[in-house]
């Protein structure tokens, strides 16, 4: 597909006329015209920069450099995407032993850099999280005080909201119908941080 092709198609899937696409880049209609005909081929760089914003593309994708299809207007593109493993299950709540084995993989946005998922169960983290939902974590042994993050108190896991302070660590919980786990002195070596909640991903 030529650069007057691709032109043409994106103008017509947005409605757009020849003489509105105009007015969006700055030139007459007869220059669209000769764009999408072919009659002129030499753009200039920023000819095309104007005409790959207004039809909501890359100049790249005008100018045939990538074959990756646009964005139909009103619409996102979809991120690039992660496989990462779901690993047991999180309670929310009164914590459940930790399963240690994979039960899947499932996929979620790149820019979350997640290193693994883990389902929710329970109320203690409602409104803000709720039963089932998948949490993805990144894997990191500290996280700043009230960020929210799976932590593991022997064999059990918890999702709560962190505060480490000298003498003790608090796992509070989101809903205040539950009571904060408060670990002191020596209990302290029992908490071990399994990483930062850094995305969630519902009904799924």
């Amino acid at each position: 597909m030529t650069m007057g092709e691709r032109i043409k198609a994106l103008r017509t899937q947005q409605g757009l006329t020849q003489e509105e696409l105009g007015e969006k880049v700055g030139v007459k209609k007869s220059a669209i015209y000769k764009y999408e005909t072919g009659l002129v081929v030499n753009l200039k760089r920023s000819t095309i920069e104007k005409l790959a914003k207004a039809l909501g593309v890359k100049p790249t994708y005008l100018m045939g450099m990538t074959n990756e299809d646009p964005v139909p207007p009103g619409f996102s593109p979809m991120p690039q995407m992660d496989q990462v493993p779901l690993v047991g299950r999180v309670a929310c709540g009164t914590p459940i032993t930790a399963e240690q084995n994979i039960e899947r993989m499932v996929s979620v946005p790149s820019d979350w850099r997640a290193t693994f998922t883990l389902k929710c169960k329970g109320k203690s983290m409602e409104p803000r999280i709720l039963d089932g939902d998948l949490v993805a974590i990144r894997k990191q042994p500290m996280v700043e005080n009230g960020e929210v993050a799976a932590v593991r108190i022997g064999e059990e896991a918890t999702l709560k909201h962190v505060y480490v302070y000298s003498n003790y660590i608090e796992l509070r919980p989101e809903n205040p119908e539950f009571e904060s786990i408060i670990k002191i002195g020596d209990e302290m070596e029992d908490v071990v941080i399994e990483g930062k909640a850094v995305g969630l991903c519902r009904g799924i």
